[in-house]
């Protein structure tokens, strides 16, 4: 089959926008303080906001996995009354603006929020401005990637092998983690490794409601903003690591999403 040859319209628009994207990280590139990039990097505030990092977003990923594959399994398998506008809700940080979340965190969990008082009183928690609450702002913008990765890896698996296990006496348990688990693992991955890397980049709702202490929520995307008033080359080593990891995500899922899609 002859290869379809594009109007030259589209050649046009396809490589501005091209250009659009890649200057930017040209010019972080270009910019760069390659000779003391490791110096950079290894300074104490650096290391500190890359533990806090690691730390916020792996325990966001095992929340999101933990109560992320249920939350997608009801979603595919059980139909109950309102289940769209639940959905919805439950995915709506997808698209909510994060520091409009972290407000809405804060005036939940807050001191004065609705359930902040509650959990003071009684078991003496205080989450704002913690590395928890820190965990919890990613956690809640970034769950919904893995709920609706792996409620689309459910919904277009082949329950034969579900009802398969079952007539041979397999119970609901075994059949979960034996079955259903080993065939939705790709969409599992891809969605941990989604909410992994949403959860590192987020900013907006872990400023609002987990501040910016460094050493306790200082993330890296909150230390690249400090940097940048004081040491504009901290900034641009640590907007490139950033920048390297979400390459890295995007590249090896690629061909994942594709077989999604």
């Amino acid at each position: 089959m002859t290869p379809e040859r594009p109007p030259l319209p589209v050649i046009i628009a396809a490589a501005v926008a091209i250009a659009f994207f890649l200057i930017p990280i040209a010019g972080l590139i270009a910019r760069a303080p390659w000779a003391t990039a490791v110096e950079e990097l290894t300074r104490p505030e650096a290391l500190a906001a890359l533990r806090v990092s690691f730390v916020v977003s792996v325990a966001s990923t095992i929340l999101a996995v933990f109560f992320g594959v249920p939350l997608a399994w009801l979603y595919a398998r059980v139909a109950f009354p309102g289940r769209d506008v639940v959905r919805a809700l439950t995915t709506l940080p997808m698209i909510l603006p994060p520091v409009v979340g972290g407000v809405a965190l804060l005036f939940a969990f807050g001191r004065a929020g609705l359930i902040g008082p509650v959990l003071d009183g009684l078991f003496g928690i205080r989450l704002p401005f913690t590395t928890l609450a820190a965990v919890l702002a990613a956690f809640f913008v970034s769950a919904p990637f893995l709920v609706l990765t792996v409620e689309a890896g459910l919904r277009s698996m082949d329950r034969r092998f579900e009802e398969a296990a079952r007539t041979l006496g397999a119970g609901r348990w075994l059949v979960f983690r034996d079955v259903t688990l080993p065939l939705i693992g790709p969409s599992l991955f891809a969605g941990a490794v989604l909410a992994w890397a949403r959860g590192l980049g987020e900013f907006g709702a872990t400023i609002t409601f987990a501040g910016n202490l460094p050493g306790v929520t200082q993330t890296l995307p909150l230390a690249v903003l400090v940097a940048l008033e004081s040491r504009p080359e901290v900034a641009l080593m640590l907007s490139l690591l950033l920048l390297a990891i979400s390459a890295v995500v995007l590249v090896a899922l690629r061909d994942r999403y594709l077989r999604l899609a």
